[in-house]
Parts: C-alpha cells; structure tokens; sequence
C-alpha cells in the first residue's frame, strides 16, 4: 500500500482502477516537398479548427459557457499571425510541417510561461494544447480514450484531453501539475468528483486500484482490504448523503434556528438556468451577461440582448433573476473592445469602469434588460464598485433610458431592484452610503478576498497566501450586511465560499439573506443549512 499526498481540488472519495495518461510522444514523421508539406498543415489546421469547434459546443452543452471560452481562445490562437507566420516559414525552409509546428510550439510558449502576468502565463499551455491537436492531425493520431470507469491519472490535462473523455468513465483526477483554479479542477467540481493537483505521479500507477479521498488530499495504491472495506463505507454513505439531499426538493431553505435564506443559483447561458430549476433553485443570483458579449465577433445588438434576457426571465417563471451588467476587463478580454494591455489588469479598466467609459454600450444593454423586465422578475446588478458617485451616475443614466423607452412606447418594470456586488474593500466600508441608493447587495466573496488580501486570484503561486476565511474578509462582509439591513437593502453572496459549510455557519450568523451558488450543489446546501 502507498499513498501519495497532494492539493484538494475537488472533494470526494472514488475507488477504482487507474488510466495513466501518458505525455504526447511525437512520432516519427516522412517529410514531403515543402509545398506538399504547406499544404498537410493547411489541411491540418482546417481539421483542428472543426474539432475545437465541436469542443467548445460540447463544452458549453456538459459544462457551461465560461469552459467555453477556453476553445475560443484556442481558435484565436490557432489564427494568430506570428503563430502561422513561424510554422509556415519553417515548411518553406525545408523543415516538415510538424517539426515547424513542434519549434512554433516551443518558442511561444517560452515566450507565454517567462512573462509575468498570470493570465498571459496561462496561454503557455494553450500553444501546447492547439500544437499538440495540430501534430497529432498530422501524424494521424488519435486521442487515449477512457471505455470504462477509472481514476485519471496524468502530469497534466489539457481541456482538450478532459473534455473528450466519456464523462461517464471518469471517477476521479490526479494530476502532478494545475492547481486548485486549474482547468481540470474547475471540472470536477461541475461534474461533482473528487480530484487532487501537485501530487507526485509516475507511471508505474497504469492500472492499479487506487482510492482518491479528495476530502483529505492523498490517492492510496493497492490498498489492504481493510482500508478498502474503510473507503467503501465511506463511499456508500456518500451515495446515500446525495440521494438524501434530492428530499430537499420543493422545501424552503430555513436552518435549524429558523434563519430563511434565498437559495439562488449562478448562470452564464440558458442551459445553466435550466439546470437551476432542476435543482430547484429559488432564483438566479448571478446571469453574468459578459457571456453574449464573449459569444460574439462585434458588440451584440440591443434586439439580441433582449431576446435572450427574455427567454431567462421566462424559463424562472416569475423567479427573480439578477442580471449582472458587462464585467469584462482583467481575465476577460473581448478583441473588439480593443482594450490595452495593462501591467495590472485586475486594478485596471474592467467591469463598471467600462461602462461609465463606454456610455452607448452601457446604454444599449440597460435598454434591452429593461425592455425584458416585463417577461418575469428583473434584477439589474452592477459590477466593481467603489465610490457612491458611481453608481449615482448609474442610476443618472438608467433614469434617462427609462425616458427613452417611455418617448418609443416601450413597456418596462418601473420598480425594477437595482443592486451592486461588494467585491471591494472600499465598497464595504461605504456600505451605509451605498444601502441608500440600491435595493440590494450581493458579495463576490472571490474579488473580495484578492482586493482585500492584495493577491491576484489567477496566480497559482500566491495559492497558499490566499485566505477566505480571513478574519478581514467576515469583518467587511458583517459591515456591509450590517449597513444594508439598517437601509432596508437586502444582502446576498456569491462566490466558492458560499458552498463551505463552515463558511455557511458564519454566513447565517451574520445575518445573509440569499446564497448563490453552481445549479448543480442546490440541494446538497439546501441540506447543510438545514443542519446548521
């Protein structure tokens, strides 16, 4: 018996036998004429182009539209001039066309890995990724495929390699690389299975049976029958927690000390709602709009974005639904934005700052969210708050579209909630000020923990500095709750935090009104806050 010990990921127990996924071995390649070689990689990107399509729509339908976004990326990547530029001059020297692709690949995610921004950083391993598809393209390769149910074992993922993965066959993931932010952690905690990260591997694990406890961060190789029989106690009491939490369906959210909580769900499509009233969500606390914007080549118009607001209020049927205005900037770029590079994109132009920037796109998207408030119940939610003249001037220029609409005749709810996210230190400790002026608060408790502790989230390397149970983070959110409560301003939270039961406690006994959290963990917090 051996165990390894690692980061958790993603919590859980699976048992089952381990699929090592070996790193990518290029092959030995016959070389053609350089022109016959041009072509094999025109061919070959064509190909690769249609696979990550069918990726980002898989993506999208099993995971959400924030997964992807990974593929977009990879499409732009896949069209960058330099990028091509460097492939084709290595063919046209007599080079091959995966030997062009190979020293394309090593060059610019050299390039990508030194530099200090986190998010550039990140696109290191996506040069791997489309480099990789392109060879394998070449090469006439096909992907390791998983056909029955096991623990992933591998250096690293790329989301290429997890998302064509049955998910049906995958118990767990292990992997020496990533982090808790990574890729292949953000999918298991949608999929709802254990995973571990910087766990030394070697592929003497190919095949054994293992145990992943994902609550205590270690993988057991070949483990007694006494651990075994452990482990698999453990297993079907977790199976049977789960078919206990589908009996909070249909209940109200109350906790043992009689403390009602609105239990919301966070969303980015049209799926994602679905899946909340599946899991019967009470509303949507989160509809982060940025998602059309990503979706499209040029700013969505005013009729597309009222259509899809509509269909949302309409499948909540009458539900509340809070629509978070545009929050790009920071990790989310939009190329026809045409925003700069900054050396701190996190401190930079991002979400509200835009919009009071950039009037007529604020406007446009006020427009259509307000034409849509008549199909259900609307909540309009503006992002990165600091000063109370910003969202005074927000209510300035919602005032002077609701005049707009009422000069075309359009209908709109005129006591639409407008509320902001308290995702800084200086919006909470103005939260008196704030209560005055909007009918709800909702806390990204994510944000709140980078601004407040002075550490960029995306950077794997400040993980272990990272805290959101800072004593720091409880005292801002107990302020703002505090402050909103004296103004008649209802408070909610969104973020990771949110799903803790530990932080539930303190949450509840702060005084939170509403919880927003994935569709898919509903019923399992329903369940904790019962307890609490």
């Amino acid at each position: 018996m051996e165990i390894y010990t690692g980061q958790i990921a993603s919590k859980g127990v699976a048992i089952g036998k381990i699929v090592y996924c070996y790193e990518e071995e290029t092959k030995p390649y016959q070389k053609d004429m350089p022109q016959v070689e041009l072509k094999k990689f025109q061919e070959a990107k064509r190909v690769a182009s249609l696979q990550i399509a069918d990726l980002e729509e898989k993506a999208r339908e099993e995971i959400g539209e924030e997964e992807a976004l990974i593929f977009q990326t990879h499409q732009m990547m896949l069209e960058d001039l330099d990028y091509l530029e460097m492939i084709e001059e290595g063919i046209a020297s007599d080079k091959g066309a995966v030997c062009a692709v190979l020293e394309a690949r090593e060059y610019f995610s050299s390039i990508f890995s030194q530099m200090e921004d986190s998010y550039m950083q990140a696109r290191s391993a996506d040069i791997l990724d489309i480099s990789n598809r392109l060879i394998k393209v070449l090469n006439k390769e096909e992907e390791q495929k998983i056909d029955m149910p096991s623990i992933v074992v591998a250096y690293d993922l790329t989301p290429s390699q997890t998302l064509q993965m049955e998910r049906k066959n995958l118990l767990a993931f292990v992997t020496q690389e990533g982090s808790s932010s990574s890729h292949t952690a953000i999918l298991a905690k949608t999929m709802g299975i254990p995973a571990l990260v910087q766990v030394e591997i070697n592929p003497l694990m190919d095949q054994k049976l293992a145990i992943v406890d994902g609550n205590e961060g270690k993988i057991i190789l070949s483990p007694s029958q006494e651990v075994l029989a452990e482990y698999e106690e453990i297993l079907l009491k977790q199976t049977e927690q789960e078919r206990r939490w589908r009996e909070f369906r249909g209940k109200d959210t109350v906790s043992k000390t009689g403390k009602k909580v609105m239990l919301y769900a966070n969303a980015g499509n049209l799926e994602d709602i679905q899946l909340a009233l599946e899991n019967d969500a009470e509303g949507i606390g989160l509809l982060r709009s940025e998602f059309l914007y990503l979706q499209k080549k040029t700013y969505p118009t005013e009729e597309e974005q009222f259509l899809f607001y509509k269909q949302a209020l309409e499948l909540m049927q009458g539900k509340r639904v809070i629509v978070r205005t545009l929050d790009i900037g920071a990790d989310k770029k939009i190329d026809y934005f045409n925003l700069e590079k900054e050396e701190n994109p996190a401190l930079g132009y991002r979400g509200i700052r835009i919009c009071l920037d950039r009037i007529e796109i604020f406007k446009t998207q006020l427009k259509a969210l307000l034409r849509a408030s008549v199909y259900g119940r609307l909540a309009i939610m503006f992002p990165m708050i600091v000063a109370l003249w910003e969202v005074q001037e927000i209510k300035r220029i919602l005032e002077e579209v609701k005049g707009e609409l009422r000069e075309e005749g359009q209908s709109f709810d005129e006591r639409v909630e407008i509320g902001i996210m308290i995702e800084t230190p200086a919006a909470a400790l103005i939260a008196e000020d704030l209560a005055k002026e909007v009918d709800f608060f909702s806390i990204g408790t994510n944000d709140l923990t980078q601004y407040t502790l002075a550490l960029d989230r995306q950077n794997q390397k400040l993980h272990r500095f990272s805290n959101a149970y800072h004593s720091s983070i409880f005292r801002l959110i107990a302020l703002s709750v505090e402050a909103g409560h004296k103004h008649h301003c209802w408070v909610g939270v969104c973020g990771e935090i949110a799903q803790e039961e530990e932080a539930l406690k303190r949450l509840l006994a702060i005084g939170i009104d509403e919880i927003s959290i994935s569709p898919k963990l509903i019923l399992s917090t329903r369940g904790k806050i019962f307890q609490i």
